[in-house]
């Protein structure tokens, strides 16, 4: 409507023949282009702003925020329901609690902002929030898109929703701080990292039992699996390295060190093929990059500062990194795996989700 509008206008100028090339011109012919590519993009980068409370939607056609929309307090895990036209995202009324900090000097938690929001895509707004339990920071859906798993940080545990009744239907004891929350390709388990207990619990989905909880080592953070479910990785931040787990028999296999103390992975997504694992480094300011058929190392290239969230578009790419000090996303081109822009987003962003139209 706005191109159409903008073409009559300028022909209007044109059959007066007193036209100039004004500003207002320009801007409504970049608005239409801006717009153009939007109507082209494949897919859309989603960035949870944990200070600020918000999300912020790229678009990937021109790496531009397109835009910011309030969440809640707190927002941090986001994922999409499998048919992509809702968006779940954690949101928390817990105060900020960085490393050193005593917790006890901090204000007590707004246990009503404690939730799941559902961000309804078409709407672009929240429509309701989820009871969670308290203090959820990530989760992730059953494969039919009916029940939400979600970590329970202060108090140990993972509570299950179900999404149509909006209420927990019950919560399991999962070791302290529970954080990283993924499940199976087959949907058959949900794994969930303890950062205090050094583990990974493994709940069948079934029976909404844990069968079995294994040592994985210090801090564990993320698990992704790969899409035949043979094997999974777990980010060990303490460590400095991540871990290879046997996703069959649910034990810890062996271990790829990334080679400095100061690299402490957090995030681990795949690339679209599978063929590849990109690991976050918080403090380490760069994604490491490990071939996922022999577990080896094949390279690593800096991002920006504490990068966390991280996500890789569905051609494989561009690769985008939550960088939380500095408020922007890295937009990575993985052909050369150098940083082609940097994109200013809400304050402290956390979590990155990249999501096909």
């Amino acid at each position: 409507m706005i191109y159409m509008r903008t073409v009559l206008y300028l022909a209007v100028c044109l059959a007066l023949a007193g036209c100039g090339n004004t500003s207002s011109e320009t801007d409504s012919a970049t608005t239409a282009d801006s717009q153009r590519s939007e109507s082209e993009s494949s897919y859309r980068v989603y960035i949870t702003n944990e200070s600020s409370g918000d999300v912020s939607i790229i678009d990937p056609a021109t790496h531009e925020v397109v835009a910011t929309v309030s969440l809640g307090k707190r927002p941090r895990g986001i994922h999409a329901s499998p048919d992509r036209q809702t968006i779940y995202v954690a949101l928390s009324g817990s105060p900020i609690a960085p490393p050193g900090v005593d917790e006890d000097s901090l204000p007590p938690p707004d246990r009503s902002a404690d939730g799941i929001g559902v961000f309804d895509i078409k709407q672009n707004k929240v429509v309701k929030v989820l009871t969670s339990g308290s203090d959820p920071e990530e989760f992730d859906l059953s494969k039919d898109g009916r029940l939400i798993y979600v970590s329970n940080e202060d108090i140990g545990a993972a509570s299950i929703i179900d999404i149509s009744a909006g209420k927990v239907l019950h919560s399991v004891q999962v070791g302290g701080e529970p954080e990283g929350v993924t499940t199976s390709p087959d949907g058959k388990f949900v794994y969930v990292t303890s950062e205090n207990d050094g583990t990974v619990a493994v709940i069948d989905t079934a029976s909404g039992k844990v069968i079995k909880t294994f040592p994985v080592g210090a801090r564990p953070r993320d698990v992704a699996f790969l899409p035949d479910g043979s094997k999974a990785y777990v980010t060990r931040e303490n460590d400095a390295a991540v871990g290879v787990i046997d996703a069959r028999k649910h034990e810890q296999t062996h271990t790829i060190a990334l080679g400095a103390a100061e690299l402490k992975p957090m995030a681990v997504t795949l690339s679209p093929d599978a063929k590849t694992a990109y690991v976050s480094t918080g403090r380490g300011k760069k994604v490491v990059v490990i071939d996922t058929a022999t577990d080896k190392i094949t390279g690593s290239f800096e991002v920006g500062e504490r990068p966390w969230g991280i996500g890789v578009s569905p051609d494989g790419k561009f690769l985008y990194t939550a960088n939380g000090p500095s408020n922007d996303v890295s937009v990575v081109d993985l052909a050369t795996q150098t940083v082609i822009k940097k994109i200013k987003v809400g304050d402290r962003p956390w979590g990155v989700m990249v999501l096909e139209r």
